[in-house]
């Protein structure tokens, strides 16, 4: 059975967009620390490959690669999946609430301009729809700790999690590797995630670059929309191949001795 070998591409999304690169503001981890991979937590991530082959050559088992793209500063990925719609249903009706109130009180919560004010914010920014992006869109605006603000471009808000468009580069080309994107019921990812059978019979340091796309909030036309701006990672992969082994005897896969009774 393949083993499935999980890669975290954290993102710090406003330093990335603010230089205009992902170098330096990406942190990629995986699962195979213990079995050599090295340069976690940093850009520079190796990532172990453990091949093994049977005793006439064959293949024994290949490697499966998972890559989960998450964002620095942002939402965790770990709230229900209709966090940010249930959230934006809340405002809009405590700022039905408080319209109620105003008609049916005049002048009790002040002036009518600045209750109209109390609840534009109350109803924060909702940003238009577009189909430029594959981000999110006619969603609300939130900040880190999952509150709809009203905002006006300089406000710290929670951005979308990165999306992976694709996987290409040496690993690819040479065929050690062959991604592909997938649909998935997986809540964390919305359905979409990229993964790779990897080729463990050709040992070797293999370099492969993930086109990421990121979002920032801009201004067009009296709207808020997501505009996409498309950036490059790279990585690398090692793989190392030896035959099975039996993990009591550490030699052949022949039959495990019996001590006498």
């Amino acid at each position: 059975m393949p083993q499935q070998l999980a890669i975290i591409v954290l993102v710090d999304i406003a330093n990335a967009l603010e230089m205009k690169t992902l170098e330096g503001n990406t942190y990629l981890f995986d699962n195979m620390k213990l079995h050599g991979s090295e340069g976690e937590g940093t850009g520079e991530l190796v990532t172990a490959i453990h091949g093994s082959y049977w005793r006439d050559g064959s293949q024994a088992t290949e490697q499966v690669l998972n890559w989960l793209p998450y964002s620095l500063g942002s939402i965790p990925p770990t709230v229900p999946r209709g966090y940010e719609a249930e959230r934006a249903r809340q405002t809009d009706r405590q700022a039905l609430t408080e319209l109620e109130s105003m008609v049916a009180k005049p002048g009790s919560q002040g002036t009518p301009e600045a209750t109209l004010t109390q609840i534009q914010q109350t109803i924060g920014t909702r940003v238009k729809t577009t189909k430029r992006t594959r981000g999110p869109a006619g969603q609300k605006v939130l900040d880190v700790t999952g509150n709809v603000i009203s905002y006006d471009g300089a406000a710290a808000h929670s951005y979308p999690p990165p999306v992976i468009t694709d996987v290409y580069g040496e690993a690819v080309d040479k065929k050690i590797m062959y991604p592909a994107e997938y649909g998935s019921p997986d809540m964390v990812t919305d359905g979409w995630y990229w993964s790779a059978t990897v080729d463990s019979t050709r040992p070797g340091t293999y370099t492969y670059t993930m086109a990421i796309q990121l979002h920032r909030l801009l201004l067009q036309g009296g709207d808020w929309m997501w505009e996409p701006v498309d950036l490059t990672c790279d990585s690398k992969l090692r793989i190392t191949s030896e035959p099975k082994r039996n993990a009591f005897t550490k030699s052949g896969l022949g039959l495990l001795p019996i001590p006498p009774a």
